[in-house]
């Protein structure tokens, strides 16, 4: 069974993901996910970034998160359905091009990064940039989709990181003596405190899920939270990690207790 010392990439005491660079962060309002953003991240000391993944119609990765330019940039349409110099023309905010997860690699060689493929067609070319850049023991992959966590877990083996699936998440929600006995080649389970389903919120981080993944060698990493009492609370729950929006909140919790690196 793959466990989370298994791997360079899960090596911090904490850790402390800047979500799209830190999308609330006052700096980075409206500019989210850009080299600006993670640039701001970096200022503050942040060494794991959050991003997620998409391929444009001609097979350029792009680090962005909607499936649509519409709700961040000045442009409209489905990135899968545009070609790159469409895309490149756009502006975040205004002002911010969409990057290319090369030029997030290339702009922070000492960054980890937590990367969603948010689509089947971004998969092969995350690998590929994986490859390219020696980023294997600094890219931890996650996704919804189940079959796009194999396909990349076959393409790279199994010295890449990955977060467990949906799949994952649920047995280990609602049968957590079952955890140790499934060999689940995620290394993290990443998921919300609650989570709303057909007008009905339930509680999906809880104590003995913590206590049963931690018993599994496994770590858990929490989205997304932008409260100082939350991160208080979640951290003696147990959490090895927090994505967070507001970098600024979570980098003055982890100094005031001895864990930021």
């Amino acid at each position: 069974m793959l466990r989370a010392a298994d791997f360079p990439y899960f090596d911090a005491p904490f850790l402390a993901f800047a979500h799209r660079g830190g999308a609330t962060y006052p700096p980075n309002l409206g500019r989210e996910n850009t080299l600006h953003a993670f640039a701001e991240a970096a200022k503050l000391g942040y060494r794991y970034f959050e991003t997620d993944v998409h391929a444009t119609a001609d097979g350029v990765l792009v680090a962005f998160h909607d499936d649509r330019l519409d709700r961040v940039t000045d442009r409209t349409g489905l990135v899968a359905a545009l070609p790159y110099a469409i895309l490149k023309e756009a502006r975040i905010g205004g002002v911010d091009p969409i990057p290319l997860f090369d030029e997030l690699l290339d702009a922070h060689p000492e960054v980890r990064f937590n990367v969603d493929a948010k689509s089947d067609a971004a998969v092969p070319l995350l690998a590929e940039a994986i490859r390219r850049h020696g980023a294997i023991d600094r890219v931890c992959v996650s996704s919804f989709g189940i079959r796009r966590l194999h396909r990349i877990r076959r393409l790279l083996g199994p010295r890449v990181p990955t977060a467990a699936s949906q799949a994952g998440i649920a047995w280990n929600r609602y049968a957590p003596r079952l955890t140790a006995m499934i060999n689940s080649a995620g290394a993290a389970l990443q998921l919300p405190v609650r989570h709303t389903v057909a007008g009905r919120t339930v509680t999906v981080l809880t104590e003995p899920l913590i206590k049963a993944v931690h018993r599994a060698g496994k770590q858990v990493h929490v989205w997304t939270i932008d409260d100082a009492a939350e991160m208080e609370r979640l951290i003696d729950l147990g959490v090895d990690g927090i994505f967070t929006d507001r970098i600024d909140i979570l980098s003055d919790v982890l100094n005031r207790r001895g864990l930021w690196t």
